[in-house]
């Protein structure tokens, strides 16, 4: 079956559910979002669904501000009939060494800047809100009580079915196979269920955004790499806030439901796509993770999985046009952070494309920083 579109947005996940929401909000009509599979069945739903402000660069620390804010009244603002399960117990940072001692306290300095009150704690100060952390090892850490964690899941579901009550056309277990580009300018999106005619295309298609890219000819200076979560059986309150350390490569939080999430990166990891889960990262992760907070032995482990990082070389994402093919739009390379960004970027792609000034200056993060050597590194990352 063949259509017509003015936007055809690929991915369903958060941030093509949410520029979804926001275009057809600025007024936009006859809007497709295309998902291969079902709404937050990709990096969305495998995500650890963490959400903070502490960020080591400004525009990173914009973008979360933005969203984190969203989040506190999206149920009544998406009129959503369920709940996005936002539990703001904030994030204990913990740092290894004297120089990333020094990290905090730079990006402290920033947050503050911007509206954030992150504060520098002592290690006695960090056991006072996570009484059971073991601090061997670590000099410091920092803290901000509104930062957390919320449900995926929901939270996508709702920018969906409210872009639904808005007129916007979910075209789920459905395959983008090609994008038609006549002189320069998008035509046609080519699917496994028929033809979509359409001048503009956002892709957002997360770990896969690299081959939709292709499509049109652009080489992306992305790649997808596996990283590995999994969650315990759940268990009485041990734990309010997010503990993590980017050094110690490791974040762990008591969910709503009582299981623990816990995740952790890999520097070996193959850039093949795969999203199995393996024994390797359980065994690291239960040495880690039971170092650091004892009790958590005794928690036994019911479900592990993966999914894929879209990582750029500065970990800050690639949001704008792509000037050789007029009415192609990126919305990629979030690096792991895609979701707790979601809600900025639908407003800031929104705005983009229908023309009006973004309410953050988001320029820099266009697509040919790369080649001219602007990059500004986010530090923060697991």
């Amino acid at each position: 079956m063949n259509k017509k579109a003015d936007i055809v947005i690929i991915g369903g996940g958060i941030s093509g559910a949410a520029i979804a929401y926001n275009l057809a909000k600025k007024g936009m009509k006859n809007i497709i979002v295309v998902e291969k599979r079902f709404i937050a069945s990709g990096a969305t739903g495998a995500c650890g669904a963490g959400i903070r402000q502490q960020w080591g660069t400004e525009m990173n620390c914009k973008i979360a501000k933005m969203s984190c804010e969203f989040f506190e009244t999206a149920n009544e603002v998406l009129e959503y009939d369920g709940d996005i399960e936002f539990k703001q117990g904030g994030y204990l940072l913990l740092a290894t060494t004297e120089k990333e001692k020094e990290q905090f306290r730079r990006n402290i300095k920033l947050q503050n800047s911007l509206g954030i009150e992150s504060r520098e704690l002592t290690l006695d100060e960090a056991k006072e809100i996570v009484p059971i952390l073991n601090t061997d090892g670590y000099v410091s850490a920092a803290y901000y009580e509104k930062d957390g964690h919320l449900n995926p899941f929901h939270t996508t579901l709702a920018f969906a079915k409210a872009a639904e009550k808005l007129g916007v056309e979910f075209m789920k277990y459905t395959e983008v196979t090609d994008i038609v580009v006549e002189n320069g300018q998008v035509t046609c999106v080519v699917t496994d269920k028929g033809l979509i005619e359409t001048n503009q295309v956002v892709n957002a298609a997360g770990g896969h955004s690299q081959d939709i890219a292709r499509m049109v000819g652009v080489d992306l200076p992305i790649y997808s790499e596996r990283h590995q979560i999994l969650v315990t059986e759940p268990i009485d309150p041990i734990l309010s806030t997010m503990v993590m350390s980017f050094t110690g490569n490791f974040y762990c939080q008591q969910v709503p439901h009582g299981g623990l999430v816990m995740g952790r990166g890999d520097a070996g990891e193959p850039r093949d796509g795969n999203i199995n889960s393996g024994w390797h990262f359980l065994d690291e992760m239960a040495k880690t993770i039971t170092d650091l907070l004892p009790p958590l032995k005794k928690a036994m482990v019911i479900r592990q999985w993966a999914g894929l990082y879209n990582i750029t070389p500065d970990r800050q994402p690639i949001l704008g046009p792509v000037h050789e093919v007029k009415g192609f739009y990126l919305a990629v390379g979030f690096s792991g952070h895609g979701f707790m960004f979601g809600p900025a970027t639908g407003i800031l792609m929104a705005e983009m494309i229908m023309g009006e000034e973004t309410s953050i200056d988001i320029s820099a993060l266009n697509l040919y920083r790369f080649e001219k050597g602007e990059l500004v590194f986010e530090p923060s990352v697991v």
